[in-house]
């Protein structure tokens, strides 16, 4: 993060794309689909769970990393795993 004057953050640029990048990845790699439908079940997400993309994508990483999900969010993807394929245990 950089830093402005008087110690408030500001995003990188490209941090944006990165985070939803990665995020995408760990739909792929957990929900076995493509790019294009891992963007699908993030923005759906997002939605239905009226959390903005940027903080679903924070949290989905964040999920790769430890294994920890809220609920709301775990119960919505397994929705969305469930409607697109057989649905992965999450």
């Amino acid at each position: 993060m950089l830093e402005r004057e008087g110690g408030a953050s500001q995003p990188q640029p490209g941090a944006f794309e990165a985070v939803v990048d990665q995020a995408a990845g760990v739909i792929i790699a957990v929900g076995r689909m493509s790019s294009a439908e891992a963007w699908d079940v993030l923005r759906e997400t997002s939605m239905r769970t009226d959390i903005k993309l940027r903080h679903v994508a924070e949290l989905l990483v964040e999920w790769g990393r430890s294994g920890v999900l809220c609920a709301d969010i775990r119960t919505e993807l397994a929705r969305q795993f469930a409607q697109r394929r057989q649905a992965p245990e999450i």
